[in-house]
């Protein structure tokens, strides 16, 4: 009995996590030119309702080309702000600390929806494609449209829409926000050096490609507030040969510490197809390693993510000091009262007290006048 460590708090600045449970951003592809919808508020009340510290809103593009497809939540206008401002009151309402996802999708930007295959939009389809950008003309997947190669305006032009996607975060009523360097869209592409060709101030050896991931973060974290925490979301390997080693993310997870990044998110892959569509076979926690590995050389927070399930599987991940925060995304839309029953399994003193009182008087009430077996 007491309080399982996935249950104690952890402070980020000036924040105050209840818990050490994350709700992942999910792409849900539901919104229009931007705007969030009535599917976007039910999606995320499951979640709200269930107990979590800390919930992000899905990959938002910071401008109308950095969409992956033309359902993708926006934040390069401000007439966004109203529709996301629904959703941060929303968990507010419930105590729940909320972020979002910021992101540009490179060259990877005007595919379809994964159910419908996630390809390059066609010229002639009903969802009208638009121009890929990326750090060289490397398309990919073979057969896929290559990317136009960003100029340094262009860098400069993107680097500047993050930080008014920050502004306009921060307007909404978030309390923190994350930089989507993962999973081969245009942050991670100039990271690796499958897809960084370059051979200028942005691409070359590890140093250089570096340079456009620090410069967005450095744009980002000058805007947000100093007490306010600031993640960032990595592939830490690109599982592909000469691709990104989990050496080079420590090293950027150092030098993203240095300009105010407070917690690594550790993903990987994504570099030649969409994650979210892949058929390997994979282990439960295959991710945690990474965020061990970062959490130890480069001394930062990290988060694990990927095919976490049980709660005793979080639990352990926490006391063995592999990361300081466990991110769900499919097993909460499987659950969305996870937090409450792995209050349960791990034998919360309190575990009703993780509900609001609408849901936990009645949970507790049910368990105090049932008869044991």
């Amino acid at each position: 009995m007491g309080i399982p460590r996935l249950f104690t708090e952890l402070e980020l600045r000036g924040l105050r996590l209840k818990n050490r449970i994350v709700v992942s951003p999910m792409c849900q592809y539901a919104a229009v030119d931007g705007h969030v919808q009535d599917w976007h508020l039910g999606h995320h009340s499951r979640f709200a309702f269930g107990g979590p510290a800390l919930a992000f809103v899905e990959a938002t593009g910071v401008t109308r080309n950095g969409r992956i497809t033309h359902g993708c939540t926006g934040i390069w206008d401000d007439s966004h702000i109203p529709g996301l401002r629904k959703i941060v009151e929303l968990y507010k309402s419930q105590n729940v600390v909320v972020g979002i996802q910021i992101g540009h999708a490179g060259r990877r930007a005007s595919a379809a929806r994964p159910w419908n295959g996630a390809r390059p939009l066609p010229e002639d389809g009903i969802e009208l494609p638009w121009e890929r950008i990326g750090p060289s003309p490397v398309p990919e997947q073979e057969g896929y449209p290559a990317p136009r190669c960003m100029t340094h305006h262009d860098v400069l032009e993107v680097v500047n829409a993050f930080s008014h996607a920050a502004k306009r975060a921060l307007d909404a009523g978030f309390d923190t926000v994350e930089i989507h360097g993962a999973h081969g869209y245009l942050i991670h592409s100039f990271f690796s050096p499958i897809s960084n060709l370059r051979n200028d101030e942005y691409g070359g050896d590890l140093h250089r490609r570096m340079t456009f991931p620090l410069m967005v973060t450095e744009a980002v974290r000058t805007v947000w507030p100093d007490d306010m925490p600031v993640f960032y979301r990595v592939s830490a390997v690109d599982n592909l040969p000469g691709g990104i080693s989990i050496e080079d993310t420590v090293a950027l997870a150092k030098e993203l510490k240095t300009r105010g990044v407070d917690v690594v998110d550790c993903s990987s892959g994504g570099m030649s197809a969409p994650a979210t569509l892949s058929t390997e076979k994979l282990s439960r926690g295959y991710q945690v390693p990474y965020a061990e590995k970062i959490k130890s050389d480069a001394k930062i927070k990290t988060m694990a993510v990927g095919l976490i399930i049980e709660p005793e599987q979080a639990e352990q991940i926490l006391n063995r000091q592999q990361a300081d925060l466990i991110a769900l995304a499919r097993e909460m839309i499987s659950d969305p009262n996870w937090a409450y029953h792995a209050a349960l399994q791990l034998a919360h003193d309190n575990p009703h007290d993780i509900l609001p009182d609408s849901y936990s008087f009645y949970l507790q009430r049910r368990s105090d006048i049932l008869k044991s077996l």
